[in-house]
Parts: structure tokens; sequence; C-alpha cells
């Protein structure tokens, strides 16, 4: 069937497979260096006893078969090893099975890890990773032009991802409405990027343009994507450019990269497409099929997406075929951090010495400057940020992290970027305060050289030690 496949467009796969190789390997790459202190056998949120709570159906993971450190490590390095074979273009050389098969399993493999990753793998571009991975498999390689109608699925996830967006922001934040919401974004987003400081200070005449833009790019440019081209090209490359923007303005793991990567697949771009065979009627078959399923599960993401009661980020299956996306709907006024300090005093006084813990990402040294990790997920500096916002979102997990630095936890101080005690002489007590952060002024930078000042709020925690393997708090 000629109108099954657009040869035009297998530039546009090959640049958008290449892409979503890196975005596998990135991944990967963040489960295995993270993962021990994290849900780890030891970790704060231990695999072994969350699938002991939560059944298969629910959250499909090889780990329910079996679990251990070293097997994790072993699953999540062969990820890596997976991704680079499918950077440096292995699947094509395999027949059109093979490569289906070998972009299946990145795919299944990451949805292991995710589904028993609990609240540090539940962030929307996890699930975009994997519809995206999914709908990956069905693209094909060499030996065929690129699908008609997988394109169309490719274009019609990022109409989602970037209406639904533009949609929750309307509904939400009056500082949408107004245009005034980047007055503070810069300041308060979760992780702020070497630029941020910059971003927060331009003009705020500017402010109002990068949200007047912001609405235009998501709520009608995504139509254009179904229009003929060079219309849906010249829409895909204004949405590039307005993710790129967002690179440069803070870093949000591989949430804009993989928006990229989506437009890339609705971009024409030019060149001689080779000779390729008529698609097998098998293959036809199953992209068909699928297709169809696909397109039947996202009834209910659109009929969420068009509800007035529109939630962010859910998926509404185990496989997380079909997702439902958004980011910022409110945007904070104000930035709070929590400091973690710990002490070697046998007993906390008026005086006592606090030394500070730094992470790789989230501010606290008030001169550090913030540096650029995306598309690198930093999730436990990401779910720090969470728990300035509200304690509750730290209830399952922060126990567990102060009990790793009371005993100088190998694996919890890998993730950060400075401990203030020596390995083998871990702090008695362990405390944190709630700080309010702003970016300094150009004046401030100038005479101190730091770019965050810093305000004290409240106690966090209070004076907490390990007695008997259990925390005491000071009374």
């Amino acid at each position: 069937m000629e109108w099954f496949t657009a040869p035009d467009y297998w530039l546009s796969r090959l640049v958008f497979q290449r892409g979503l190789a890196v975005l596998y390997l990135v991944a990967f790459l963040g489960a295995a260096l993270q993962f021990r202190a994290l849900i780890g056998e030891r970790g704060m949120l231990p695999v072994p006893r969350f699938v002991r709570r939560v059944g298969f159906r629910d959250a499909p993971s090889v780990f329910h078969l079996r679990y251990s450190d070293r097997f994790f490590a072993a699953w999540s390095w062969t990820g890596c090893a997976v991704s680079v074979a499918l950077i440096a273009g292995v699947d094509g050389y395999l027949p059109l099975w093979g490569s289906m098969l070998l972009w299946l399993l990145p795919w299944a493999m990451y949805l292991s890890v995710v589904n028993v990753g609990q609240t540090w793998y539940a962030f929307g571009w996890e699930s975009l990773l994997l519809e995206v991975g999914f709908l990956a498999v069905l693209l094909g390689n060499d030996e065929v032009a690129p699908p008609v109608v997988v394109l169309f699925l490719l274009r019609w996830l990022l109409f989602r991802v970037e209406f639904g967006a533009g949609l929750i922001k309307m509904r939400g934040d009056p500082c949408w409405r107004d245009l005034t919401c980047l007055d503070h974004h810069h300041e308060t987003q979760p992780m702020p990027g070497p630029l941020s400081w910059f971003f927060h200070h331009l003009p705020k005449p500017l402010h109002r343009v990068e949200v007047a833009a912001n609405h235009v790019t998501q709520l009608v440019v995504p139509v254009l994507l179904f229009t003929p081209q060079p219309i849906a090209t010249a829409a895909a490359c204004l949405m590039i450019l307005t993710q790129l923007w967002l690179v440069l303005s803070g870093n949000f793991s591989w949430l804009n990269w993989t928006t990229i990567v989506l437009a890339v697949s609705a971009v024409r771009i030019p060149g001689t497409a080779p000779h390729t065979a008529a698609a097998p009627l098998w293959y036809e078959i199953v992209v068909l099929t699928v297709s169809a399923g696909l397109l039947a599960l996202s009834v209910r993401p659109v009929r969420n997406m068009l509800s007035r009661r529109q939630v962010m980020n859910r998926s509404f299956d185990p496989l997380r075929l079909v997702n439902t996306y958004g980011a910022f709907g409110s945007v904070s006024r104000v930035r709070h951090e929590v400091v973690i300090e710990g002490t070697a005093d046998e007993v906390p006084h008026e005086d006592t010495g606090w030394r500070e813990y730094e992470f790789r990402g989230k501010p606290g040294d008030l001169r550090h400057w913030p540096r650029q990790f995306a598309p690198y997920h930093l999730r436990l500096d990401w779910l720090m940020w969470f728990a300035a916002l509200s304690p509750g979102y730290a209830d399952a997990w922060f126990g567990g992290l102060v009990e790793r630095l009371l005993v100088n936890d190998r694996d919890t101080l890998r993730l950060l970027r400075r401990s203030p005690f020596p390995a083998d002489t871990p702090p008695r007590y362990v405390r944190a305060r709630l700080f309010r952060y702003r970016y300094t002024t150009w004046h401030e930078l100038r005479e101190t050289g730091a770019c965050w000042h810093r305000t004290y709020v409240r106690d966090f925690l209070p004076p907490t030690r390990l007695e008997g393997g259990a925390r005491r708090r000071v009374p």
C-alpha cells in the first residue's frame, strides 16, 4: 500500500531514533548510578518492600520475579549497552523484525525500572520517554520507509504534550493569564541552571513577551502540526526553538529534549530518500493494529485534557502507553530550601558548630553558581525541592535520608556534591532548617560574589541522632 509509508521522512526518522537512543542512555545511566541509595535493598524506599505491597498487574516489572542490587545494576548497565548499540545504528543492520525487537528491549527494560521507582520516578518525563519509546518500535528501519500512521501518532503525542501543558496553565495560576508568572518562575523553579539568574533579571516587559509566546506555542502552534507541509515543519521548528529556550533557562531533566526529539519527527528534513522495498504485509498489520489500540487508549487522556479538573502527568494504564502531561499549573512566588546540617558534638547546644551538606543541583552555598545537569536527572535534588514546598512530600523518604547521613552511608553521600564529615567520622547529630532563598541583585552580586541571598524561616527537622538503630530527636 503506497499510502502506508512516507519516504520523505526517512532522515527525520533517523535523527529521531538516534536522539531517542541518547535519552535512553541518559535514563539508564542515571538509574545505574543512583538506585542503591534511593530504591536499593538498603535504600530509602527499597524495591523489595514495594513489590511485596504492589502486585505485578498494577506495576509490571521484572523485579517482581527477582530483586537484588547486583541484578538491578546489571539490568541498568545492560540498558546502557542497548542504548549505545541503538545510537551506533545497529538496528539498521538487522532484519525489520529484529530491529523492532531491539527497540522494544529498552522500552521494556526501562518500564521495569519506572514501575518500581516509586516517588523517585513519579515525573511526567518518565512516562513520556516510555510512550515515545514504544512508538519508536513501530517506526521500522532502513528496510521500509516510515509508516504514515506512526508519524501521525508521534505528532498526536507532541500535540497532547504541548496543548495539555498550555491548558493546565490557563486553567491554573492567574499569573499565566495576566502574563506575570515569569516574574517568579526562573527564581523558584525546581533546579535553576547557570543562566537562570540572568533570565530572572530580564526586564519585566520581556517576561510578559515570554509568557505570551508560551501560550501561542502551546495552544495555537500544536494545531498546525496537522496541516500540510511546509506549515507542519515550521510549527515543529518553532516548538524546537521554544524548548531550547527552556533548556537554557533551567534544568528539567530530559523533558525538553524528549519534546525536541518528538518535534524532529514532524520536520521534513531535505534529503534524497534511499530506495526501499514495499512494507511486508505482517508489518502493516502489526502497525495498524497496535496504532488502533493506542488511539483507543487516547480517550481517557483526551477526556482529562478537556476536563475543567484536568490533572497533570497521569498514566492511565500500567504499561504507560498513552499518558497525560503538563507542568507548572501553579508557580511559586517564594523559593524555600531545606538545608541539612550535621555536627560532631556529643550534645547540641547554643554554640554548636553545625556544618552544611551540599547538593549537586539544588541551591545551598550562596556563592555556588548553579550548574547545567539536564538531561541528566538528579532525583534526590528534585525531591528536596518538593520537600521545601511541603513536608508531606518527604514523609516517605526524608527520615531514611537522615539515617543514612548519620552513618555516612557511602551510596547516599555519592548523590551529594560535598559532605562536611570525613568518611570514617559520621556526624553525631543531623538537623534540617528551612530558608527562604532569592536571587541577589546585580549590585549584591558585584559586592559579595553571591548569586543567592537567604533568610531563616523555621526548623524543618530538630537535631536527630541514631540510638539503638532508631532515630531519636533532641527534646
